[in-house]
C-alpha cells in the first residue's frame, strides 16, 4: 500500500479516524500542530486530550442514544471506547472517564503502531490532492478555518461552547455534602457513591441565583456577541449557568441542581431546594468537576460565587471555567454521503467541526470517515451506512437530513431516528419504543461490519 492518509487534527475524531484505517493496513500521517501551535482550551500534547467534561455520558445501550453509539464503536474495534473503558471512574450510569491516562493510552497505542506517524507541522490549507481528512474540532486555527472559507464559498457557522470548573476533592467540606449518585445508579456501591452532593435551601438558593445574575461576565470579542446582528448561539446541551439563570429563577432547579433523586444523610428528614452535584474527574479522587456548571463568569467572580455553595466555602479550583468559539461546517450543504467535501472529493471532514456535538459523537464520526477513506484507498467501497443504526441516524442527520438554514450541533438522539411502526407514543411508551429502536440499531450494526470488514490486522 503505497497511499497514505493523511489526517489533520489529534483529538477524539482524528484518533478514532488514523486508528481504524491503520487497521487496515493504511499508512497514515496525523497532523496535530500542539505542542508547536497551542489553543487557549488545551493544557498537553497527548491525542483525544479531553478538554471539557470528562464523561461519555449514559452508558446505557437499551435506552440511551448516546449509550447505544458506545455499544455500535465498540463493536467497530473503537481505539476511544477501549480507552474509556480501561480508565472509567464511578459515575452511576454514566461512563466517566479518567483523562490524563485515557489520552496516554490513546496517544501510546498510535504512536506505536507500525501504520502511523505523527507530524507536528500546523496544516494551514486545503490540499488539492492526496487522501486527507480534516478532524481539526471546534478549536480550528484561525489560518485553517480562512482556507475552510475560501474553499467552500461559505462563512463557517459557530457557536459558543462552555468549561466547568474542577475542586480539589479535599477542599470540599464532606460534613455539609455527601456521596450518592442520583437515585443509587449504579451496580457497585462505588458507582452508587460516584457523585459529591452539596446541598442549598431555598434562602441560600436565591442569594446564589442573584451573585450569579450580578456577577461580572467574560467579554466577547468584536461579532461574537450573542446580541450582535448576527449572533453567534450558545449550543443549548452546554448553556453557561447564568445563561439558564437569565431564562428564570427556577432554571437550575430544574436542570443541572435538580434535588430529586437523593437523601441527605446528614439531614435525612430535610428535603433540598436544589443540590449542586461534583463528578469525579480522576481515578485518585482527588479532582471533581462541578456538574452542569460550564460558565462565563470572570475568575475572580468564579470563585466568589461558587464558594457561596454549602460544602464548597474553602474550595480550591485546579481549573476555572471559561467559554469559546467553536467553528463548525454546514455540512448538510457542503458533505455528500461519505463526508467529502463536494467541491474536493479528496478531502473529508469528521468530528465536531461537522455539526456533531460531544465527545463521543466526534470520535464516532472519526470511525466512519477513516473506514471510508481506507476503503476508498483499498478500492472496495463500503455499503451504506444503515440510517437504523445510531451510526447511520447521526451521519444522515449532518449529511442531509438536517435543515441546511438552521443546521445547528446535534448530539445523538432517538429524535433522528426513523419511527418503529405499531408502537405507543409518549411518555408511557417511551420505554418499549427506545428498546425497540436500540434492538433495532443493533441488528443494523452488526450486519454492516459483517459487510463491511476491512481489518487487515
Amino acid at each position: 500500500m503505497t497511499e497514505t492518509l493523511h489526517i489533520v487534527g489529534g483529538g477524539m475524531a482524528g484518533s478514532e479516524a488514523a486508528w481504524q484505517a491503520a487497521r487496515a493496513g493504511i499508512n497514515v500521517v496525523i497532523h496535530e500542530m500542539r505542542p508547536k501551535v497551542g489553543t487557549f482550551a488545551h493544557r498537553t500534547d497527548k491525542l483525544a486530550e479531553m478538554v471539557c467534561s470528562n464523561s461519555f455520558r449514559s452508558d446505557d445501550d437499551e435506552q440511551n442514544a448516546v449509550g447505544l453509539l458506545h455499544w455500535e464503536m465498540r463493536k467497530a474495534g473503537s481505539l476511544i471506547m477501549q480507552a474509556a473503558d480501561a480508565h472509567r471512574l464511578p459515575a452511576g450510569g454514566a461512563l466517566a472517564v479518567d483523562r490524563e491516562p485515557f489520552s496516554q493510552m490513546v496517544t501510546e497505542r498510535l504512536r506505536t503502531h507500525p501504520n502511523v506517524s505523527l507530524s507536528t507541522e500546523e496544516v494551514t490549507d486545503l490540499p488539492d490532492t492526496g487522501h486527507w481528512i480534516f478532524a481539526t474540532g471546534p478549536l480550528t486555527s484561525p489560518a485553517l478555518g480562512e482556507a475552510i472559507r475560501r474553499a467552500t464559498g461559505a462563512e463557517s457557522l459557530a457557536f459558543f461552547d462552555a468549561i466547568a470548573p474542577i475542586v480539589y476533592a479535599d477542599s470540599i467540606d464532606m460534613s455539609v455534602a455527601w456521596r450518592q449518585s442520583r437515585y443509587d445508579k449504579g451496580e457497585t456501591e462505588e458507582e452508587r457513591t460516584a457523585y459529591v452532593n452539596c446541598p442549598m435551601d431555598r434562602d441560600q438558593y436565591e442569594a446564589f441565583i442573584d451573585a450569579l445574575l450580578a456577577a461580572d461576565k467574560t467579554e466577547f470579542h468584536e461579532g461574537e456577541e450573542t446580541s450582535a446582528p448576527n449572533p453567534t448561539p450558545y449550543f443549548d446541551g452546554c448553556l453557561p449557568i447564568e445563561v439558564m439563570a437569565e431564562r428564570g429563577r427556577d432554571t437550575l432547579r430544574h436542570g443541572p441542581m435538580k434535588p430529586v433523586g437523593l437523601t441527605n444523610p446528614h439531614q435525612p428528614d430535610v428535603k433540598p431546594y436544589a443540590v449542586v452535584q461534583l463528578r469525579r474527574d480522576n481515578k485518585l479522587g482527588t479532582l471533581y468537576n462541578i456538574v452542569g456548571f460550564q460558565t462565563k463568569m470572570k475568575y475572580g467572580a468564579q470563585t466568589q460565587v461558587f464558594r457561596m455553595i454549602p460544602g464548597l466555602e474553602n474550595a480550591r479550583f485546579a481549573r476555572l471555567g471559561g467559554i469559546h468559539r467553536n467553528s463548525f461546517i454546514n455540512s448538510p450543504t457542503l458533505l455528500d454521503s461519505q463526508m467529502r467535501l463536494k467541491s474536493r472529493p479528496n478531502i473529508r471532514f469528521a468530528g465536531q467541526i461537522t455539526g456533531v456535538e460531544g465527545y463521543v459523537e466526534s470520535a464516532a464520526m472519526g470511525l466512519l470517515a477513516g473506514r471510508m477513506a481506507a476503503a476508498e484507498i483499498l478500492g472496495r467501497p463500503l455499503p451504506d451506512i444503515p440510517q437504523d443504526s445510531a451510526m447511520g441516524a447521526l451521519i444522515h442527520h449532518i449529511t442531509g437530513g438536517a435543515e441546511a438554514k438552521t443546521f445547528q450541533p446535534m448530539n445523538v438522539n432517538f429524535g433522528l431516528f426513523r419511527p418503529v411502526e405499531g408502537l405507543k407514543g409518549g411518555r408511557r411508551g417511551r420505554k418499549d419504543r427506545y428498546k425497540a429502536y436500540t434492538d433495532r440499531a443493533k441488528a443494523a450494526w452488526l450486519d454492516w461490519l459483517g459487510a463491511a470488514a476491512l481489518d487487515a490486522a
